[in-house]
């Protein structure tokens, strides 16, 4: 598990670093690494890099890049990571929404409140780590995080399924129905059937439109006239219970 922090303040950075090493010694796990930067346009290089955290701890006004910066760049490349905001105003919370951050803390940061979000971003990075998706394939079965997973297509009978990093895995011809064979992962909360041949994971959506959705590789999944007001009101109860 690897924990980053990002604020161009020294003072804040020290205090949240602080209040995440009583969290650390809290939950009593020798396998959290954790990274500290001064520099959000370092941070934001590193990420372009290729390099990952499981939770960001970001300033949201920084010089050079700022918080939403980052948090779009992750989500642009595929990353499910847990993103904590901090900032000394609320008139950003908006933008939070757009990256799916998990919470949104006004400082000073209260003991409490960072304890509350960090549990919640902890029991949110240890679940989606477990749950694999797995998809039978002509080269034998291969196994795929449920976070991974942009959408899954009903194509020619066989499952397309999409990843977040821009690759795709296709199975083998499927024998029983599409529903059949997403039932396990349509039951988990971040996904969606949008249309009888879709199944989205609401962690990627970029945009939700009358017709369609906007995923954040730009792929438009269209949305069933059936399905149109059930998707619209899942997904705002989905980003309203994961902002919360």
């Amino acid at each position: 598990m690897k924990v980053v922090i990002c604020d161009d303040c020294v003072r804040d950075l020290h205090n949240i670093e602080c209040l995440l090493e009583k969290y650390v010694a809290s939950v009593q796990d020798p396998g959290i690494e954790v990274g500290k930067f001064q520099d959000a346009a370092e941070l934001y290089d590193r990420i372009s890099e290729g390099e990952r955290a499981d939770i960001y701890i970001l300033d949201m006004i920084m010089s050079e890049k700022s918080g939403i910066d980052i948090g779009s760049l992750l989500r642009s490349v595929g990353s499910d990571s847990v993103i904590v905001y901090i900032t000394s105003s609320d008139d950003f919370a908006l933008a939070a929404y757009g990256v799916h951050a998990a919470r949104y803390l006004i400082k000073p940061v209260s003991e409490e409140s960072f304890f509350e979000a960090m549990d919640a971003a902890w029991a949110h990075t240890k679940v989606r780590k477990r749950l694999l998706f797995r998809v039978r394939t002509k080269e034998g079965t291969v196994s795929v995080p449920y976070s991974g997973i942009e959408y899954i297509e009903n194509y020619s009978r066989t499952l397309n399924v999409c990843l977040a990093d821009g690759g795709s895995i296709r199975s083998i011809f499927i024998r029983k129905s599409f529903d059949e064979e997403i039932r396990e992962i349509a039951a988990d909360r971040s996904f969606l059937q949008v249309h009888k041949s879709f199944l989205i994971n609401m962690e990627h959506v970029r945009k939700l439109g009358q017709a369609d959705i906007v995923m954040e590789s730009g792929r438009r999944i269209p949305v069933s006239k059936t399905r149109a007001s059930d998707v619209k009101k899942a997904y705002l109860l989905y980003v309203s219970e994961y902002y919360r």
